[in-house]
């Protein structure tokens, strides 16, 4: 059985695809067999044949050379580009956590190291519907794994940075690191972001990303054993 970690951000177009491409390719490139999944995906373009592709899923999957089948990256597709909830009440198609609890132990049993990555900020509804509330955190809950937060470098990064941290110690998650993507190495601000970061939550910032960059810069035996 392989070990595991969660990718949220705090919010919606933060980079954690970009990013979480970047830490399985790291693994990847290191030697090490690592693969990738999530849960469900929406904001799905059309494909040729009117299939519906999983942008965020093939884009890891193919940055980080995995090679794996759609079907296994990612268990429920959805068109409309709205929180996971709504585009499974729209399609009348809701999220089951047992078929996702399985798709995700199949993974971890397939790959050493598996990087699961979520919708949108740890508030993001899966479902919300007569029968059940399902938030991110109680799926990163259920599958017993802890967290990596990527945080954009630049203002207001501190205020949601540490809210997304407070938010999962209260929840009892391990925060594991924060990455800052956007990263402009020098600029005043944003070093000074990663500093009182640091200072206010004790979660260290492990890494920070650049537009446009295509590793990620730390040890990949480091990042290895950030994972449970």
């Amino acid at each position: 059985m392989g070990k595991g970690i969660f990718v949220t951000g705090t919010g919606t177009d933060i980079g954690k695809t970009y990013v979480t491409a970047l830490l399985v390719k790291k693994l990847r490139d290191a030697g090490n067999n690592a693969g990738y999944y999530k849960a469900a995906i929406s904001g799905a373009e059309q494909g040729p044949a009117g299939e519906l592709l999983p942008g965020d899923a093939l884009y890891v999957n193919e940055t980080a050379g995995i090679g794996e089948t759609v079907e296994n990256l990612v268990s429920y597709v959805y068109r409309e580009a709205v929180s996971p909830h709504l585009a499974a009440e729209i399609n009348r198609q809701p999220i089951d956590f047992g078929r996702v609890e399985e798709a995700f132990k199949r993974a971890l049993a397939k790959y050493a190291f598996l990087t699961m990555e979520g919708s949108g900020g740890i508030i993001c509804p899966l479902r919300w519907d007569k029968t059940q509330h399902v938030i991110i955190d109680d799926l990163i809950k259920r599958l017993g794994l802890g967290t990596l937060v990527i945080a954009d470098a630049g203002l207001g990064t501190i205020n949601s940075a540490v809210l997304t941290i407070e938010h999962l110690r209260h929840r009892e998650i391990p925060v594991k690191g924060v990455i800052l993507n956007n990263f402009h190495p020098g600029d005043r601000m944003e070093e000074d972001n990663r500093k009182m970061i640091e200072a206010i939550t004790g979660i260290p910032v492990i890494a920070t990303v650049k537009k446009g960059d295509t590793e990620l810069t730390m040890d990949a035996a480091e990042l290895a054993a950030l994972y449970e």
